[in-house]
């Protein structure tokens, strides 16, 4: 699997601890198996490999990859080319259309905003088909836990997006004094009416990052 330089640094001895051992001996069985996990293996690391680590300005915190065909590529919220919006990235586009005037673009990927700095982090990287969560508590969390840490020790004047309890809980430990932390309820919804539509996060982020002389982030798609 392959790693941006700059993240696979820091990472190597979080790759070699028995937990990612367990961890990639298990998603192996699974494959043998015959069982089909997505994303693909080249995609596990895609939000590290498209948003190396002294380039990212925002961090997005999601849970697992979508679990249906051809959605989930390695980005959290985000599909591929062509693939139907799920209904919390709807609602994301919506947000965003009333927060920054840009319209619902026609295709799901979120690519874009990882090349312009937005690390789109899912909790756990693999899920398999049909079965939302099943990959939850074998081995991800740790790594990507290290992941915000390093993010949040090394870092400074970041923006870390935590939609819903899940991503909330999850990076609790990030220094306010150093990072801006956003919050609100999930998209989903279940939830998006009460407290996400309104909330303008793509807005505030920009406003906080060219406080800091950082560049804003280019949310069209």
């Amino acid at each position: 699997m392959k790693l941006d330089p700059t993240w696979k640094n820091r990472l190597q001895e979080e790759l070699e601890k028995d937990s990612m051992k367990k961890l990639t001996a298990f998603l192996a069985k699974e494959s043998e198996t015959g069982k089909t996990i997505y994303p693909p293996g080249d995609e596990y690391f895609a939000a590290l490999n498209l948003t190396p680590l002294d380039k990212v300005k925002v961090v997005i915190v999601g849970q697992d990859p979508y679990h249906g065909p051809g959605q989930a590529h390695g980005l959290c919220f985000s599909v591929r080319e062509g693939v139907r919006f799920p209904p919390s990235l709807l609602n994301i586009f919506k947000e965003l259309k009333s927060d920054m005037g840009i319209e619902i673009p026609n295709s799901g990927s979120l690519t874009k905003w990882a090349e312009h700095g937005v690390l789109l982090l899912n909790a756990v990287l693999t899920v398999e088909d049909g079965k939302a969560a099943a990959h939850a508590g074998k081995g991800w969390e740790q790594f990507t836990d290290k992941i915000i840490h390093i993010l949040n020790e090394e870092r400074e004047n970041l923006v870390f997006i935590l939609w819903g309890a899940y991503a909330q809980k999850k990076a609790a430990f990030v220094d306010r004094k150093k990072h801006f932390v956003i919050e609100s309820v999930h998209p989903s919804p279940l939830s998006a009416h009460r407290g996400f539509f309104g909330t303008k996060p793509f807005s505030k982020t920009n406003e906080y990052l060219k406080s800091k002389g950082k560049e804003p982030v280019d949310w069209s798609l």
